[in-house]
């Protein structure tokens, strides 16, 4: 196998670049990079900023708060993540975590005495059918992203109305056992926070370590050079809005243990907030890129957000205003990153 064919098949980057330019790759990193760390210094200075006018934010009960608040956000931000790196999008994920929960709710509600580990393989193998089916209709229908996810959004939220009846399940109606998935600790740590923890693992070895995951990559950055390369572009993108279908799932069951309550328009709107976590987390809409410790960024900050301007006593409309604000910079800090790495490229090129 000659060395063109082996960067081929691995997508290794270039060995060397001319002198006095960075290669691509090494580039975006550098900036990936200083974006991440950029982004911990705003969150540092936004919490004592916070603290200074509010003794109580950082305190541990208003810490484990925040973490706990932000923990589905962050899981539904992986799923999300790899879905925005092969350039799509999912508007589905609220309606899909509504149903999967509305579906464990009843089931508990039915059944007191299941397990939670049952109703948890309930609420994803529900929300990984919805998953697959939005990645069939894009990968083999060839249905835009956005279409595709924003009809089974009505659907999957018509099809909770329908299963429940257009009724709640309220706390009442739930096992003890049930509701403390979420409230429940591990060594001390809140489930929930746990549980987010294992999925940033699993999820930084798969993007990180696996050829899977470089193929996500690869079908972001360029689908026609990663479909010549010999990836099968229909496959992966079948594989991440099933991921998608299954995180949110999860979170579905998460969502209703926290809230002890399932309703037909449960997280109306949230898919929004998760898309927003990976933008603010530096992921690219224009795809290929993205990293798992920017997200975890992006929602830490949602989560701050969220929590803090109620605390300095700012209004919901300026809270609204603020939080625009911040994701918009962080598109526009994206878009001329993007410019600037592919400008190098072009030179590097042109050298």
């Amino acid at each position: 196998m000659t060395m063109q064919e082996r960067r081929m098949n691995t997508f290794d980057p270039p060995a060397a670049a001319p002198r006095g330019i960075w290669p691509k790759s090494m580039l975006s990193a550098r900036i990936a990079k200083f974006r991440e760390l950029g982004l911990l210094g705003f969150i540092i200075l936004l919490s004592i900023g916070v603290q200074l006018r509010n003794p109580s934010f950082l305190t541990l009960e208003n810490i484990n708060d925040m973490a706990t608040n932000t923990a589905i956000l962050g899981i539904l931000a992986v799923g999300m993540m790899l879905v925005i790196v092969t350039r799509g999008i999912d508007l589905s994920i609220g309606a899909t975590l509504a149903l999967s929960g509305m579906i464990a709710a009843q089931t508990v509600s039915a059944f007191p005495e299941i397990p939670p580990v049952a109703v948890l393989l309930i609420g994803t193998v529900t929300g990984l059918v919805s998953g697959i089916v939005i990645g069939f209709l894009v990968s083999k229908i060839g249905i835009l992203p956005i279409i595709a996810t924003l009809g089974m959004m009505n659907i999957f939220r018509g099809l909770t109305f329908w299963t429940s009846g257009g009724k709640w399940v309220s706390a009442h109606q739930m096992p003890v056992d049930f509701k403390a998935i979420a409230t429940g600790k591990l060594f001390g740590i809140n489930n929930l926070i746990v549980i987010a923890i294992i999925i940033y693992v699993i999820a930084y070895y798969f993007v990180n370590h696996t050829r899977t995951g470089r193929q996500i990559y690869a079908v972001g950055s360029n689908p026609d050079s990663a479909v010549i390369s010999g990836i099968n572009r229909d496959k992966i993108l079948w594989l991440v809005y099933s991921i998608m279908g299954g995180l949110s799932g999860l979170a579905g069951v998460l969502w209703v243990s926290k809230f002890a309550s399932a309703q037909g328009d449960t997280a109306s709107g949230y898919e929004l907030s998760v898309i927003a976590a990976c933008v603010l987390g530096g992921v690219s809409i224009a795809g290929g890129s993205g990293k798992i410790s920017g997200i975890i960024l992006g929602s830490v900050l949602l989560g701050i957000l969220n929590n803090a301007l109620p605390l300095i006593n700012i209004s919901a409309f300026w809270q609204t205003g603020i939080q625009g604000a911040i994701i918009l910079a962080a598109v526009l800090i994206n878009a001329i990153v993007k410019r600037g790495v592919d400008r190098n490229h072009l030179m590097r090129r042109k050298i």
